[in-house]
C-alpha cells in the first residue's frame, strides 16, 4: 500500500466492515450450539463447556496479532512496506509455532482439562471428541486472527469481512448436513460439527493468506518465516504480551464477579446473561470505532503526523460516546420487548429493564476505554492502559461488585454500579493520558528515524 492509498483511509470506510464482521462472529459464533440444540441437549452442554476452555486459549493467540496490527500500521505510515511485510510474516510464523504447541496440549490432555472443569460423566465423551478435533486444530484459528489483523492494518477491512461471511455460510451448511443428515448424509452429531468448524476455518485461512499476498503487492519476504529479526520480535512481544495480560485479567475478573452473582440465585444469573447479550450489540459500535481508529492512528504515528493522530482519537471518542449513548437509550426504550424474546419471567424482565436503564450511564464509559485504549496502543503506549486496567478491574470492579452487590445486598444493581465505576474511572485516566501526549515519544516506528526506536 502506498502513501496515497494510506491517506484515502477514512474511519467510516474502515469501521463498517469491522462492525459487520464482529456482528457476524456474535450471531454465528454460537451456530454450533444453536443447531445442536435440535439434536441433543447433552451435545449442547458438551460443546458449550469445550468452547469455554477454547475461548481462553484463543485470547492467548491474540497477543501476537495485536502486536502485528500496530507495527504493520506504523511501518506503512512511515512508508516502509518491506519492513511491514517482514513483521507480517514473522508474526504469522511466531503464532503458528506457539499455537501448534497449544494445539498438541489440547489434543493430548483434553480429558484431563475437561476433568478439571468437573464435567458430568455423561458429557465427557462428546466434549472430549469436540476438544480433540477443534482444540487439535486450534492453530488454524490463531493464523486466521493474525492474518486478519494484518489485512486490517493494510486498510483492507472489507476483505476480512467477506471471508468471515463465507466461513459462516460454510459452517451453517456443513452443520445442517452433519446434524440433520439430508439426502441420506450420515448424522455425525458433535464429531461432525467439530470437523465442519475446522474445515470452514481452514478454507477461510487459505483464502485470507492468498488475499494478504495479493494486497501486500508481493512485499512479503517469506524468508522472515524462519529468520527472525530481534527488533521485530521484541516489538511484537512488547505490544502483545501486555494486551493479552489485560484480556486474561478481564476474563478472570468477570469469572470472579459471576461467582458473586451465582450467590444471588438463578434469576440473577439468567438476568445477567440476557442483559449482557443485549449490551453486546450496543458495545459493537464502540469496538468497531476503536479498531478503525487504531488503524488510522497507527498510520499517522508512523508518518509522524502527531497532531492528526491526536485529533483523530478525540473525534472518534465523541462519535463513539454519542452512538453508544443513543443505542443504549433505544435498547432501554424497547427493553421489555427485547427481554421478552428470551423469557416470559416477569421478575427477570423487571430486573433486566432496570439494568438496561443504568446501562445508559455505563456505555459512554466503555466507549472511552475502547477508543482511547486502542489509540494509546496504536501510538505504542501499551503498558499504561494495562497497569491501570488491571488495577481498576480488581480494585474497583470486583471489589465494588462484592461490596454493593453482596455486602449491601443490592444484587445485580450493585454489580452494575461496580461496572460503571470501573469503566468511567479507567476512561478518565485514559483520556488524561492521551491529552498529556506522553505517547508521542513511545512510537515503535517513525518516518523520520526509519527504524524501530523502542
Amino acid at each position: 500500500m502506498n502513501q496515497t492509498e494510506t491517506k484515502k483511509l477514512s474511519l467510516f470506510a474502515l469501521t463498517w466492515p469491522i462492525f459487520i464482521e464482529i456482528l457476524l462472529h456474535m450471531l454465528m459464533g454460537n451456530a454450533d450450539t444453536l443447531m445442536l440444540s435440535q439434536y441433543s441437549d447433552h451435545s449442547v452442554a458438551a460443546v458449550g463447556v469445550s468452547n469455554q476452555v477454547l475461548s481462553v486459549v484463543i485470547v492467548m493467540f491474540g497477543f501476537v496479532a495485536a502486536g502485528a496490527s500496530i507495527l504493520v500500521a506504523q511501518n506503512l505510515g512511515a512508508e516502509q512496506p518491506k519492513t511491514a511485510g517482514k513483521i507480517a510474516v514473522t508474526s504469522i510464523s511466531l503464532n503458528l509455532w506457539f499455537s501448534l504447541g497449544l494445539s498438541i496440549i489440547l489434543f493430548a490432555f483434553s480429558d484431563f482439562i475437561l476433568g478439571l472443569m468437573d464435567l458430568p460423566v455423561e458429557l465427557m465423551n462428546e466434549a472430549s471428541t469436540y476438544m480433540n478435533i477443534v482444540g487439535g486444530f486450534i492453530f488454524v484459528q490463531a493464523l486466521i486472527m493474525t492474518v486478519s489483523a494484518i489485512l486490517r492494518s493494510y486498510g483492507f477491512t472489507k476483505d476480512t469481512m467477506f471471508v468471515t461471511i463465507g466461513m459462516n455460510i460454510l459452517n451453517v451448511i456443513g452443520n445442517y448436513f452433519v446434524i440433520f443428515g439430508p439426502f441420506g448424509f450420515p448424522v455425525l452429531g458433535v464429531e461432525g460439527v467439530a470437523y465442519v468448524t475446522m474445515l470452514s476455518r481452514f478454507i477461510g485461512f487459505v483464502i485470507l493468506l492468498f488475499i494478504l499476498a495479493w494486497r501486500s503487492e508481493r512485499q512479503l519476504p517469506f524468508s522472515s518465516f524462519f529468520r527472525y529479526e530481534k527488533s521485530h520480535v521484541k516489538g511484537l512481544l512488547q505490544i502483545g504480551i501486555p494486551s493479552a495480560g489485560e484480556q486474561l485479567s478481564y476474563n478472570a475478573s468477570q469469572m470472579a464477579i459471576t461467582y458473586f452473582i451465582a450467590q444471588m440465585g438463578t434469576i440473577a444469573i439468567t438476568t445477567k446473561v440476557y442483559v449482557q447479550n443485549l449490551m453486546m450489540f450496543i458495545l459493537l459500535f464502540s469496538i468497531a470505532i476503536g479498531q478503525g481508529s487504531q488503524i488510522l492512528i497507527g498510520h499517522m504515528i508512523g508518518a509522524g503526523d502527531i497532531e492528526s493522530a491526536y485529533k483523530r482519537c478525540i473525534k472518534s471518542l465523541k462519535i463513539a460516546i454519542v452512538i453508544s449513548t443513543l443505542m443504549a437509550i433505544i435498547f432501554y426504550s424497547f427493553s421489555s420487548q427485547l427481554l421478552g424474546i428470551f423469557t416470559n419471567d416477569e421478575a427477570i424482565i423487571e430486573q433486566g429493564m432496570l439494568l438496561l436503564l443504568i446501562t445508559i450511564i455505563l456505555e459512554p464509559g466503555r466507549a472511552f476505554n475502547l477508543v482511547v485504549i486502542n489509540s494509546l496502543r496504536a501510538a505504542g503506549d501499551v503498558k499504561f492502559p494495562v497497569v491501570i486496567g488491571i488495577a481498576s478491574m480488581w480494585g474497583v470492579s470486583v471489589t465494588f461488585a462484592w461490596f454493593f452487590g453482596i455486602f449491601l445486598d443490592l444484587g445485580l444493581l450493585g454489580v452494575w454500579i461496580a461496572f460503571i465505576a470501573d469503566e468511567w474511572l479507567r476512561g478518565v485516566f485514559m483520556l488524561g493520558r492521551w491529552r498529556s501526549r506522553i505517547w508521542v515519544k513511545k512510537a515503535f516506528v517513525t518516518k523520520e528515524t526509519q527504524s524501530v526506536v523502542k
